[in-house]
């Protein structure tokens, strides 16, 4: 079954988009910065291998990102604002019991609705590591760098990677950049307080926001599950997708 896309308008009158595939339990998925749910989620099987499993794929574009609205105007962009989109799509759809995972920025917004009640029975913490969670700065600083110096990157380079990126995808850089400042840290505590299973699934080689085994080992019940490939590329490993669905499914 193909994804179908909706729309809904966020209380600031975002119009927002969000993609659904399958039928059964519902599943949240968050896409990562500067991608879109077709990118993270659909075109390289993930949410298909979900879906086969008897789950409703349930995947957001974030506000700036795929088929979403991307205005230029800061005030749309207060800090947490992800999350806020994120929990009025789980209440616009009435969603009680469901489970809910992110990759990267992702994970980094279902974190953010952890620490403000939202209530899944199980979590995936996908190209993410537990600095990534509580230090978000350190990222954002870095996205900022590529966003106000655009075109000056090396291919091949950190920063030329997420330059092409930015590129491949037609990405909005103003938009982009007003992003930025929503990211929120999540206190460490909080972490640990976790209460639900959670999944821990990274890239082998992937860093980015540090220490995926710290990660798991800081919540009460995270299990690790490591995939080939580093932050950019474990997304378009199968055995991404199927560690996700086995998860689930378990």
């Amino acid at each position: 079954m193909s994804p179908k896309t909706h729309f809904f308008t966020a209380s600031d009158g975002v119009r927002l988009a969000w993609h659904e595939q399958g039928k059964g339990q519902p599943v949240v998925l968050i896409h990562g910065y500067i991608s879109s749910a077709d990118m993270n989620w659909i075109r390289f099987g993930h949410a298909a291998k979900v879906a086969a499993k008897g789950f409703r794929v349930i995947m957001p574009d974030l506000r700036a990102h795929g088929q979403s609205e991307a205005p230029h105007d800061p005030a749309l962009y207060p800090p947490d604002i992800l999350t806020d989109d994120n929990l009025a799509l789980i209440a616009h759809l009435g969603l009680t019991d469901y489970d809910l995972g992110g990759y990267s920025l992702g994970a980094r917004t279902v974190a953010r609705m952890l620490a403000r009640d939202a209530s899944p029975r199980r979590v995936i913490f996908s190209g993410m590591g537990l600095e990534g969670l509580i230090h978000t700065s350190r990222r954002a600083g870095h996205f900022r760098h590529v966003l106000t110096n655009l075109g000056s990157f090396r291919p091949g380079t950190p920063e030329g990677n997420v330059q092409g990126f930015i590129k491949s995808t037609k990405s909005d850089p103003i938009a982009l950049l007003n992003i930025l400042s929503t990211f929120t840290d999540t206190p460490e505590p909080v972490i640990r307080a976790i209460e639900q299973p959670v999944l821990v699934l990274c890239g082998e080689e992937d860093d980015d926001n540090g220490s995926a085994t710290a990660l798991a080992e800081a919540l009460p019940h995270g299990e690790l599950a490591l995939v080939p490939g580093g932050h950019m590329s474990a997304v378009v490993k199968p055995e991404l997708g199927e560690a996700l669905a086995r998860f689930l499914a378990a």
